[in-house]
């Protein structure tokens, strides 16, 4: 399938990263000096921040975007992850406890090689690409986010499919001592997404293990997460310990709880509108107006005919 490209953003219009990392550290220290031991029981809180450069990230022909990317800011302190919070602002307050390391990814069900895989030998196998891709949320909200990662196909293609193999299952980790927001019931737990075959297999399906060209922190999913640019965001499934290969459709955390608003395929489509909003635009986080919603989030000409002859309003 040919993939359009666009010219790689210039490292001049990246939000310097520097600048914030060390206002970051000024308060810190400064919270040290002023409180002596409080600055104990702060640390981990701050833990969230802690993020290290991944090695030999190249860049990928396959950044389909040549939009200004928000701020490492703006990325890291507005996200969904109900795990730690149904706010906004909650997984930045609420991870710090979170450990991302080490990390087991179990691999199963309609695979030749089924195992237990460790992230660090993943990490050293595939090589790891920085990806500029839009985020659109079902919020009516949207990012333009630097991802570091490799393709999803890459991991598939290790564990050989079996030919019964038709849908992709993931699972995210279930720790309520470093999770707090898996003590209330906004989602049956654990959390559970899952892609078609075809999808997952996809050359722009991802594989997410940074940001930034550093490690993702724990709001953003840490260590591995998935992110698929023509659907909305609750599709990106983050902290994934199990990747499952079905024979039938999964059913997902979402379209559980919700079938009428969120469905299985949950592609970007201004045309189908949520029961409670529009979806036919959006605001980018940073802008003050808001902008045409793109379909299948602007990757139509890459993604369109994995859905030729679906009625995409039935099949939301």
């Amino acid at each position: 399938m040919p993939i359009r490209t666009t010219p790689t953003i210039p490292t001049r219009e990246i939000t310097d990263e520097r600048l914030y990392l060390d206002r970051r550290a000024f308060i810190r220290a400064s919270v040290g000096v002023a409180a002596g031991g409080l600055a104990g029981a702060l640390l981990p809180a701050d833990a969230a921040f802690a993020q290290a450069a991944l090695p030999n990230v190249r860049k990928s022909p396959l950044s389909t975007t040549g939009e200004k990317l928000n701020s490492f800011d703006d990325i890291t302190s507005y996200n969904n992850f109900y795990e730690f919070g149904t706010d906004k602002s909650d997984p930045k307050a609420n991870s710090g406890k979170f450990k991302p390391a080490p990390w087991t990814v179990k691999i199963d069900g309609e695979v030749g090689k089924p195992g237990d895989y460790a992230l660090e030998d993943l990490l050293k196998r595939f090589p790891i690409e920085e990806r500029v891709y839009r985020l659109r949320c079902v919020e009516a909200w949207s990012m333009v986010i630097p991802w570091a990662g490799f393709p999803l196909a890459d991991l598939l293609k290790l564990v050989e499919p079996t030919s019964k193999a038709r849908f992709v299952e993931f699972t995210t980790v279930q720790r309520p001592a470093e999770m707090p927001g898996l003590r209330y019931p906004a989602l049956e737990w654990p959390y559970r997404e899952g892609l078609r075959l075809d999808e997952a297999q996809h050359p722009l399906t991802l594989m997410a293990v940074g940001l930034y060209g550093k490690t993702l922190l724990n709001q953003n999913g840490a260590p591995l997460r998935l992110v698929v640019p023509w659907k909305y965001g609750f599709k990106s499934i983050k902290s994934i310990v199990r990747i499952k290969l079905t024979t039938g459709q999964p059913l997902t955390s979402w379209n559980r709880s919700a079938p009428q608003e969120y469905g299985f395929y949950s592609n970007v489509n201004p045309q189908v509108d949520h029961p409670r909003w529009s979806q036919s635009r959006e605001r980018r986080i940073g802008e003050f107006l808001r902008r045409e919603t793109l379909m299948f989030n602007g990757y139509a000409d890459q993604v369109a005919g994995l859905y030729k002859g679906m009625d995409l309003k039935r099949n939301y």
